[in-house]
């Protein structure tokens, strides 16, 4: 069977959509759908069923993504390990959040395309729960996410740096002139979050719940910009990496409420499948990402199962 209908496949259930999934691979639509209907023909089963305006994976359609990320995830790591040994250009596919897409990763990923100019790096944003779990099905080759310590029976999970995590708002907020910001003061207050699914986002609701505060109101955003520029704009206080907000608070345009929580703490962390061969460019990005780690953090890997998996 022809690889490239599972690839196909994979990017029809991805967008659920046969338009997106035909411009995102290149192709015209009728060869989307012919492909899809060639697949069907091979496993004798309906992989799609029209839900409203998108489709959706039949139930057949859930099993089969299954083993086709699988088979494919397995043929991404032959053509990585031949291209280590043969210095064939490969891909490595990075899932990542976009508060560390953005502000701490691009120094490495500049150092990384250097030493390996013939290498291609992707870097697919996500939510961590749906990071770890693409790791743990082969959609990435690795992941960086931001949350609280994990451990996982499949996966590799190495803790980098706590990253530090403010509450933000314009400079002329009712708190902005605060000592202390305690959940208390949060009360009927617009809170302005990231999507659903965000690990830090989810302890501060915790955190305000447990204390018995109800805010206003919470606006959503998928963006960052849009969450600083609303922020600046009074709109409300939003709890961010610090290393997002750093050039605004120093510039004066947001202010950095003094707050924190025991429980509101999260670390920058590099997970992998503890399956996964480890071709020498991906072991050399690691490296990187190890070298200005907290050394307590990573002592047992650096010595450990990380150079074992060479």
């Amino acid at each position: 069977m022809d690889t490239q209908l599972l690839l196909t496949f994979r990017e029809v259930a991805k967008w659920q959509n046969f338009t997106k999934a035909a411009a995102a691979l290149g192709y015209a639509q009728s060869s989307v759908t012919a492909q899809i209907q060639n697949l069907e023909n091979i496993f004798r089963v309906v992989l799609f069923e029209r839900w409203g305006r998108k489709i959706r994976l039949t139930p057949e359609g859930e099993h089969l993504l299954r083993y086709a990320e699988q088979v494919l995830a397995l043929l991404e790591e032959a053509k990585a390990r031949l291209a280590d040994s043969a210095h064939v250009p490969a891909t490595i596919t990075m899932g990542t959040v976009e508060s560390l897409a953005a502000f701490y990763l691009p120094p490495y990923v500049q150092r990384f395309r250097r030493a390996y100019p013939e290498i291609k790096l992707l870097l697919r944003p996500g939510i961590c729960s749906d990071l770890r779990q693409g790791v743990k099905e082969g959609s990435y080759d690795f992941a960086i996410i931001l949350d609280e310590l994990q451990k996982h029976p499949d996966l590799e999970v190495i803790p980098l740096k706590e990253e530090e995590l403010v509450l933000i708002s314009s400079c002329d907020h009712r708190l902005a002139s605060a000592k202390q910001v305690q959940p208390e003061d949060l009360a009927e207050e617009t809170l302005i979050v990231t999507e659903a699914g965000c690990s830090y986002r989810a302890m501060l609701e915790a955190v305000l719940r447990n204390a018995g505060v109800v805010p206003e109101t919470s606006l959503e955003f998928g963006s960052l910009e849009a969450i600083k520029q609303c922020v600046a704009h009074g709109m409300g206080v939003a709890l961010v990496p610090r290393i997002c907000a750093a050039d605004e608070v120093s510039r004066g345009e947001l202010r950095e409420l003094p707050f924190s929580h025991a429980d509101i703490r999260v670390w920058r962390q590099l997970v992998y499948h503890k399956k996964k061969w480890i071709p020498r460019a991906m072991h050399h990005f690691f490296e990187l990402l190890m070298a200005d780690a907290d050394e307590t953090l990573t002592a047992s890997h650096r010595s450990g199962k990380l150079l074992q998996n060479r």
